[in-house]
């Protein structure tokens, strides 16, 4: 990748970054997992202490009676306790899905951080480049410049030269 194609890298912030938003939870009032849900009253009358199920007399069809009536209320619990099950189940996809929100636009934030970095230092590069072949140009005409003079003095060597200088 071209520095310069690097430079052209833009970065697109979505206009909302929770599209999605969290319902406010009051965890107060959870204190009692059963204390508001809605319990028909067809199902009270089978939950109720004072129900006919719980009857002393027996014979054998109220025994059978009662027997159903226990195995109702126990799949009224368990209904219960499915629902609840259900509600924390949701709460915590609720707090995950926040939480992988919050990673994204923390990973997004990076991103960008990330791009203004690389292209400052395209830029930065491009720039060394550009004085490297200056300095490069320069020593070349020095060069130039150094046989030039050594092919027009009459002195061939440096040693020639400081004899000379040591004879005056």
């Amino acid at each position: 990748m071209q520095p310069s194609e690097i430079s052209g890298l833009q970065y697109m912030a979505p206009s909302n970054p929770f599209p999605y938003s969290a319902p406010a939870f009051d965890l107060g009032r959870f204190s009692n997992p059963l204390h508001n849900l809605y319990i028909p009253p067809q199902l009270q009358e089978l939950i109720s202490p004072h129900s006919s199920c719980i009857n002393s007399n027996s014979t054998s069809d109220e025994a059978d009676e009662q027997q159903l009536c226990v195995i109702n209320e126990r799949k009224q619990r368990r209904m219960i306790s499915n629902r609840e099950s259900a509600r924390r189940s949701r709460m915590r996809k609720q707090r995950h899905l926040d939480e992988l929100w919050s990673q994204v636009v923390w990973l997004r934030n990076e991103n960008h951080q990330l791009i203004n970095k690389l292209n400052h230092v395209s830029e930065s590069h491009d720039k060394v480049v550009q004085e490297n072949a200056q300095l490069k140009e320069e020593a070349s005409q020095l060069r130039l410049l150094h046989s030039d003079m050594q092919l027009t003095s009459p002195y061939l060597t440096l040693r020639d030269l400081e004899n000379a200088l040591a004879d005056d």
